[in-house]
C-alpha cells in the first residue's frame, strides 16, 4: 500500500460486549439465539443517529436502525475465531493471538485442593467457591464476610477468578496482594483468563455495591502479539481503560485508566486532541460491567445512547487521513436469563473522513482488525486478512 495511503493514526474503541448476533457455533457454548444488539433494540427504542449514518444498520438488519445510504462508514461484523468468548480472548485476537484451546472454566467452583492451597497462601478462609452473579454473591455472603473477614471468591461461565471483599474489611492494597497471590497461584491447567478484585461498599445486603477499584489480573500474552510489534517500531499504543490491564502493559507507551464509559470517552478525545501519530486503543467496559452482566435492558440502551452523542463529538476531532475503527469483544445480552457472556460475531464499523463506505463482509476473525493496523503502520502479524486494501479504494 502506497505511503499517501496509510493512516498516521487509527483510534480503535471496543464497545465490550455489544454483540450483533449469535455465531453458528454458540450453542456449543450454551449461548444459543443470544444477539445483544438486535434484542436490546427490539426491547427499548434506542436512538442511536450517529451508529445509523456510520451504518450500523447496514451490517444487518436492526430495529429502529435504518440501513445508511450512503453510509459513511465501511461495515461488516467479526467472528471469533479463538476458542471461547471472554474478554481476554477477543482482545487477544484483536491482537493476532488466536486460542485454540480456551482458558479453563469452573462452573462448579475450585477444586479443593487449590483452594486450600490460596487460603494457607493468604492466612484466611474463603467463602463462596461458586459460579455465580458478582452483584448476587454479595448480596448473600456480604454479611457473613462483614462478620469473618473472609474474602468472597466466585467465578462464572468465563474463566475467572473474581475476589469480592468490602474495602472497610480488606483494605484495597491486602485485596490486591490477594489476587496476585492468585494469580501467581493459577498456573498450568488452572491458568485462568483473569483474576479480578471485586471490591464493594455498603453496610448490609440491602445497600451493598461494587465499586469501581476493581482490579484486573491477566496472564502475559504471547511475544510477538500487535501492541510488541508496533512498540518495537516506534509506533505509539495509547490505552484507555482496561486494555493496560488485559496486555499487561506490554508495548503501550501510555495509559489512562478510566472510572465510566464517559471518563474513557473524554480521555479518548483529549488524545485525539495531542496525539498525532499511533494508536489508541479504547475499552469501554460500562455494556458490559454495568449492563449486560445485571440484564439491564434500561441501563444498556442508555449508555449505547451516550456513547453515540460522544461519537459526534469524536467524528469531529478526527484528522481527513484518521481511522476510527469500533468492534466488540463478544456479547453479553440483557434480555435473556443468562448473566454471563455470549459468543456472538462483533460488529465493525471503519471510519475515514476521506473516504466511502464500503461492504466489509463478514470477517473469519477478529484477528482481521489487528492485521489491518499492522499492515497500516508496516508490521505484518500474518494472523488475520487485512482489509487495509478495501478502505485504500473506498
Amino acid at each position: 500500500m502506497a505511503e499517501g495511503n496509510r493512516f498516521p493514526r487509527i483510534a480503535l474503541i471496543v464497545l465490550d460486549s455489544v454483540g450483533i448476533g449469535a455465531m453458528p457455533d454458540a450453542a456449543r457454548y450454551g449461548d444459543a439465539g443470544s444477539d445483544t444488539l438486535g434484542h436490546l433494540l427490539a426491547a427499548r427504542r434506542t436512538r442511536l443517529p450517529r451508529l445509523e449514518a456510520l451504518g450500523l444498520g447496514n451490517i444487518r438488519p436492526l430495529t429502529g436502525i435504518e440501513p445508511a445510504t450512503p453510509p459513511l462508514a465501511s461495515y461488516g461484523k467479526c467472528a471469533l475465531l479463538s476458542d471461547g468468548k471472554d474478554t481476554t480472548t477477543g482482545h487477544w485476537e484483536m491482537a493476532g493471538i488466536i486460542l485454540e484451546k480456551g482458558f479453563p472454566v469452573y462452573p462448579r467452583g475450585f477444586p479443593a485442593e487449590l483452594m486450600r492451597e490460596f487460603e494457607r497462601r493468604i492466612g484466611r478462609g474463603t467463602l463462596g467457591n461458586v459460579a455465580a452473579s458478582g452483584t448476587e454473591i454479595i448480596k448473600q455472603l456480604g454479611e457473613a464476610h462483614l462478620r469473618t473477614g473472609q474474602p468472597i471468591v466466585y467465578t462464572s461461565a468465563d474463566s475467572v477468578f473474581q475476589i469480592a471483599a468490602h474495602e472497610a474489611v480488606i483494605p484495597l492494597p491486602e485485596l490486591y496482594r490477594i489476587c496476585e497471590i492468585a494469580r501467581e497461584l493459577l498456573q498450568g491447567p488452572h491458568r485462568v483468563g483473569r483474576v479480578i478484585a471485586r471490591p464493594f461498599i455498603g453496610s448490609s445486603a440491602a445497600d451493598f455495591q461494587r465499586t469501581r477499584h476493581r482490579h484486573d489480573y491477566a496472564i502475559p500474552p504471547p511475544q510477538g502479539m500487535l501492541l510488541d510489534r508496533l512498540a518495537a517500531a516506534g509506533v505509539g499504543v495509547y490505552a484507555v481503560g482496561k486494555i493496560f490491564d488485559i496486555f499487561l502493559g506490554r508495548g503501550i507507551r501510555e495509559h489512562v485508566p478510566m472510572q465510566s464509559n464517559a471518563d474513557g470517552l473524554e480521555a479518548t478525545l483529549a488524545l485525539l486532541e495531542r496525539v498525532d501519530h499511533g494508536l489508541i486503543f479504547v475499552n469501554l467496559v460500562d455494556f458490559d460491567m454495568l449492563y449486560g452482566h445485571r440484564n439491564d435492558i434500561e441501563g444498556y440502551a442508555r449508555a449505547l445512547e451516550e456513547f453515540d452523542r460522544y461519537l459526534a463529538r469524536i467524528e469531529a476531532r478526527l484528522k481527513p487521513d484518521d481511522l476510527l475503527l469500533l468492534t466488540a469483544d463478544h456479547g453479553c445480552d440483557p434480555t435473556t436469563r443468562s448473566t454471563d457472556h455470549s459468543r456472538e460475531y462483533a460488529p465493525l464499523l471503519a471510519l475515514s473522513p476521506r473516504r466511502r463506505g464500503t461492504a466489509l463482509g463478514t470477517r473469519r476473525s477478529l484477528a482481521d482488525i489487528g492485521e489491518t493496523i499492522a499492515e497500516n503502520f508496516q508490521v505484518p502479524l500474518h494472523r488475520g486478512e487485512s482489509f487495509l486494501p478495501a478502505l485504500a479504494t473506498a
